[in-house]
Order: C-alpha cells, then structure tokens, then sequence
C-alpha cells in the first residue's frame, strides 16, 4: 500500500531528536530537520546535526545530508533526510508542514509556538499545550517517559539540572567546558578513557577524565562554546555500541511522536486551522 503522508518538520538535529525522525522515516514520513550553523549536539555520532559539519552523516542506515535554502523547494525524496540551516525557521513558510516537532531540549526561552503549523508537538520541559504547542512528550527518564500531553495548560516535569544516574554516577558524567573558547577535542568517541585522561581543551585549558568510561558524545572540533556549557558525556558502561546507535530514550519519544501524528490524520485529535 502506497500512502502519501505529510511533511514533517523537526526544529533540532540533536541525538533524542535524531530518534524520533528515524522513527517518522521508517514509518513513511517525509522530514525535514532545522539545525544551527554551529550545533551543540553532543552525541554526534548517532545526530542529525553531524551533517552540518560534514555535509553527509548516518544514523543506523538513514542518511542525513545538508541542504542549502534552495534546496528545500525540490520534493523531498526518501533517499535521505534534508538537514537546512535554518536556527529561526524561516523556511516555515516555503515548506509549509503539516507536524512541527520542536525537539531541540532547550528547556527554557522557548521560541515555537502553536500557530506555525496545523500540528505542533513539543519535547520535554517549559513547553505548554495551548501556547507553544497541540502536544508535549515528557523526556525524563521514569514512569513517564514518552508519555504524550493533549490537555490546555499540560506540560511536563520541570527540568532538575541533574542528569539520570548511570551506574551510580550523575553529575559527574557530563563534561563541561572549564572557559569560554574554541573546543579541541583530544579523544574520539568511542575511546575508552581512565580518570585523568585529557578529553579536550577549551582555550588552552583542558577537560579530563573523572572516572574510567567511555566517551559516549563530545561537542564537534572548532565550536565556540560557553564557560560551564556540557561539551561531553562520559559512559560508565563503556560499551562502545551505546555510542553508535539511538538508545531506547529516544525510540521511546520517537515512538510517542509517531503515535500522536498517526492519531491527528485519523482524526483522533483535533487539529487548529492555520
């Protein structure tokens, strides 16, 4: 059976958000993805913002290629997803999707909102149904995750700052830049490392090791990156096909995306006029 499905237009190339375009691709959606110039995603092996830097990146058999403004009018094809520097998405308008899903984590200072397509879905905290969005997906990890919010004035947990315990290690897995600077990076994803090893420098500074793991995402070389702002993610599983693949945390809100898009085009849910 041939189906036709509707564009869909994800604001964010990160690794949860790469989850749920693989998710809309295996289920026949045409998506486009909306990057910065300079992204921040940290787990770039298994992101969509790795085509930004390199022009063509893949993601468990999906290929991501950048694509310049022009480039956008042409059909998309189901060869590969478009990724289009576009941190303001002007191109809203040329494209004109159908679902928008902002599934850039940022958290706070949130600039989507529920008028910039038919159906709108936002991903994780300071989003609010009625006002940013049709839809928000909880992304903390517990009972909730992936749960999909359809009520005015929903939102989801607020954001801790702390991030899920791995092995008994929180906090001490992120790895921050200890200045403001052009990040160097000194290990590769995928390198074991022990406590002490050097990561990266920022500035001249460097970034170490705190604890033996594996580096499971580092912020791309040549990125200006803020005082405190994570540049890394140590693993202390070291197991180097969680650095590779999407993990179960973004299937799980790919797959609730998914559910929310399918209901819209049956009618389940109400879908606001532009």
């Amino acid at each position: 059976m041939n189906l036709e499905l509707p564009l869909v237009v994800v604001r964010g190339g990160g690794d949860l958000a790469t989850g749920v375009v693989h998710r809309l691709h295996c289920a026949g959606f045409p998506v486009v993805v909306l990057e910065l110039d300079e992204p921040r995603a940290v787990r770039l092996a298994v992101s969509a913002a790795e085509a930004v830097f390199s022009g063509s990146h893949t993601v468990e058999g999906l290929i991501f290629k950048r694509v310049n403004q022009d480039c956008v009018r042409i059909p998309v094809t189901r060869q590969f997803v478009p990724v289009l520097v576009d941190p303001d998405a002007v191109s809203l308008s040329s494209l004109d999707p159908s679902f928008l899903i902002d599934a850039r984590l940022k958290k706070r200072d949130i600039d989507s909102f529920i008028a910039m397509a038919p159906l709108v879905v936002g991903l994780g905290p300071g989003f609010i149904v009625g006002k940013h969005c049709h839809a928000v997906v909880e992304t903390k990890r517990g009972h909730a995750l992936g749960r999909l919010y359809w009520q005015s004035g929903q939102t989801t947990e607020s954001d801790t700052g702390i991030p899920e315990s791995v092995e008994g290690v929180s906090v001490e897995r992120l790895l921050c830049s200890p200045c403001s600077g052009v990040l160097q990076p000194q290990a590769r994803i995928g390198d074991l490392l022990k406590p002490g090893d050097i990561v990266a420098t920022v500035d001249g500074q460097t970034v170490r090791a705190p604890f033996e793991g594996m580096l499971r995402g580092l912020i791309h070389s040549g990125v200006t990156v803020a005082a405190r702002e994570k540049i890394g993610d140590l693993d202390p599983r070291g197991v180097r096909l969680h650095c590779f693949t999407i993990s179960d945390k973004a299937f799980a809100i790919g797959g609730a995306v998914l559910a929310g898009l399918l209901n819209c085009l049956q009618g389940r849910r109400p879908v606001a006029e532009r």
